[in-house]
């Protein structure tokens, strides 16, 4: 039996995974979730989540994380996939130029749909493929520093900085929170020290509301 409820955490933080079909957000997303990855996995139409909870300043972090699943393809992603995120992991493959030059029409519908102060950190993701890289790193260095984002390579085939990435998304969200400088906390709550805040869409499984919360 688990020593920890499901329900057991102090905040939920709705992060997105968003970027070109095939560049390994659903093998992130099962890596960090569930420590698997499946060298022949393909893509399914829909929008799938799962969860995990870490720990960041002693509080449990409980996040809830959004995987576009093969939707991208069809550009059906809608405004109700980015409600609620208040983190962004915009993925792309180092040995795929294209994926990379699409980053930024990524970013700017993120934008579009997300709140100003969501943390959004680009990862070039494959690094086991080095030897076929077609995206320098000072290149999506350049792209970062322009845009304000922060930058990782990873691998979910080797499991190279997938927590890294994810722990360091989490952290970033953390500190926003914690500062109270996300309007959309828990519908405009003010954030109080060991408070649950639901930044989902209100719906999901073990989705836990804050006190305040309509």
């Amino acid at each position: 039996m688990p020593s920890q409820s499901d329900d057991d955490y102090d905040y939920l933080f709705k992060v997105v995974l968003i970027g070109d079909s095939g560049v390994g957000k659903s093998n992130l997303l099962s890596r960090f979730t569930r420590n698997e990855f499946m060298l022949e996995s393909k893509s399914t139409i829909g929008v799938e989540f799962a969860t995990r909870s870490i720990q960041v300043d002693g509080k449990t972090i409980k996040a809830q994380i959004w995987d576009t699943a093969g939707q991208e393809r069809y550009r059906a992603i809608t405004s109700a996939y980015y409600r609620g995120a208040v983190g962004a992991l915009l993925v792309y493959d180092i040995t795929k130029t294209v994926t990379f030059e699409n980053v930024e029409r990524w970013l700017k519908e993120l934008r579009e749909h997300a709140d100003p102060n969501t943390a959004i950190m680009l990862v070039g993701n494959k690094s086991d493929l080095r030897h076929l890289r077609s995206v320098q790193p000072e290149e999506a260095e350049v792209f970062c520093q322009r845009e304000g984002l922060s930058l990782i390579e990873t691998s979910a085939l080797e499991a190279t900085n997938v927590e890294k990435a994810f722990q360091q998304i989490l952290t970033d969200i953390y500190k926003i929170v914690s500062r109270k400088q996300h309007p959309d906390v828990a519908m405009g709550a003010h954030v109080k020290d060991g408070e649950t805040i639901e930044l989902g869409t209100g719906d999901l499984p073990h989705a836990k509301k804050a006190c305040c919360s309509q």
